[in-house]
This record gives structure tokens, sequence and C-alpha cells, in this order.
């Protein structure tokens, strides 16, 4: 199985009018529309990575029938009736705990989360059908990204069982920025040097995403960096594998990508 990181985007967009330009939703949601065919054949189970999650540990959901979990506020009253009913995936849950303990990993378990928005709106484009069963890993706190890497590898074993790891988050997130005239150089110049990172081999590219906050509008891109972590998971679990910018648009008017691997 491939491995993917995802933007997104903010609250409810796809389905409800939250007032992001037409053409910045119809392009990431084109964009979140094609990732269903990025592996070649359809995967046995989901795992995903949602920068809306942290524990002390990392922490697996185990419910067979995951609720929604609507963490965002201040939406319209519709934003909180949308549904994607995919099963969870105990077995696998069990399988992620086995191959962090196999890495020495501490982890946890939560038998009541449910999927948020990270996770149920980009897969209710990605998966409309909600008919591949889905688990979501947490993040761990503190965000260190040589920690999310490592926790990335010891998942890589999953690629060949059948499971399609996705991280979903945001390459800018700063929530004031957006619609700011002046975010626009800087979101330019952060993904810009992401971009650039993600294009290495893979030895390289780790080392320039541990050291991040040395890149070029970094802190003003990501004020706090939970969005970004779920990128590292990705990239740890993808190993020696090149990555492809697979989009590369913007949102709120201000640029950002997603990033698969194997490269397209």
């Amino acid at each position: 199985m491939p491995v993917a990181f995802i933007p997104h985007g903010g609250g409810p967009w796809p389905f409800v009018d939250v007032g992001f330009p037409k053409a910045d939703v119809d392009g990431l949601a084109e964009y979140l529309r094609s990732v269903r065919q990025v592996p070649h054949e359809p995967p046995r189970a989901l795992l995903v990575v949602s920068g809306h999650w942290e524990e002390a540990r990392p922490t697996v959901m185990t419910s067979s029938r995951p609720p929604i979990f609507y963490d965002y506020y201040g939406f319209p009253p519709e934003s909180y009736t949308i549904t994607w009913p995919a099963p969870g995936a105990p077995w696998l849950a069990a399988r992620v705990r086995e191959l962090l303990s196999d890495r020495g990993i501490a982890s946890g378990e939560d038998p009541n989360r449910g999927y948020d928005h990270g996770t149920f709106i980009p897969l209710k484009l990605i998966y409309p059908n909600a008919e591949i069963p889905t688990i979501q890993l947490s993040l761990v706190d503190g965000l260190d990204p040589e920690e999310h890497l490592a926790l990335g590898r010891a998942l890589s074993p999953l690629r060949d069982e059948g499971v399609f790891i996705v991280g979903s988050g945001m390459t800018f997130h700063n929530l004031r920025a957006f619609r700011d005239p002046r975010a626009v150089p800087v979101a330019e110049a952060f993904d810009e040097w992401l971009r650039d990172t993600m294009s290495l081999e893979a030895d390289a590219r780790n080392r320039r995403l541990i050291d991040w906050e040395r890149a070029p509008g970094a802190r003003a891109a990501h004020p706090r960096e939970e969005h970004l972590i779920p990128l590292m998971v990705a990239t740890g679990a993808a190993g020696t594998d090149r990555s492809h910018a697979a989009y590369n648009g913007t949102f709120g008017g201000l640029r950002m990508s997603a990033f698969q691997f194997p490269s397209a």
C-alpha cells in the first residue's frame, strides 16, 4: 500500500458553505476525491493520523462502530448532521499496538473515541460509501518530530498487510492568517521549503523534517505544529520511498500541499 499526507481543510468546508473561495474548495475537493485511486487495489483498512487528536502516548480507537466527533465550533446547524458511518477495525487497533510494542513504544486504546473532522470530512470525499474499516491513531503530547517519524517507521509493516496509512493535517495552519494577504508570502515560502524537503532522499528528508522550525516562515505557518506532525508519521511509514507532491494549491488563499509515497 502507498502512504499519503492530505490537507483536510477547515471545518465542514466541502459540505457546508463556510465562506472559503469556490476555486479553493473545488480544487481541494477534486484532489481528495482522487485519493481513492492512489492504492492500486481497495485497502483492507485505513489507519488515519489526524492533527486533531493528541494523547500522552500513542492511542488507538477500538470501537467496532466509531461515532462522529464534531470537534469544530460555530458552524451552521447542518454541520452537525454530517455522517460517515465507516466500521471500525478492532483487529487493526490490536495490530498497531503490537507493532508499537515490538519497537518498545508504549501505547493506549480508547473504546469511545469517534472520528474527528480530520478524518470524517476528507474521507467522506475519498470514500463516500464509508465501506472501508477505519481507525485513528493519536499524536503524542509534545509533538516531537523525531518521535513521530519513529512512530511511522514502527507502523510501516502494515503497508504489506493491506492497510492504507493516511496522515491528515495541513501544511499551513495559522487560523488568524487565513484571508490575510500578508500571510501569502509566508505560506509560499514555507510550502516551497517543504516541497523541496519532501523531494529529497529519505535520510536527508528526515533530517530536515526534524529541524522544520528552521524553515522560512515556519512558526508563522505553524504557531503550533499539530497539523504538520501527521506528515512526520506518514513519512516515517514510507521508509525509503520517494514522495510526490500530489496536490499544490491554495485554501483560504494560502498555499498548501499534499504528498504521496511512493511517487506517482
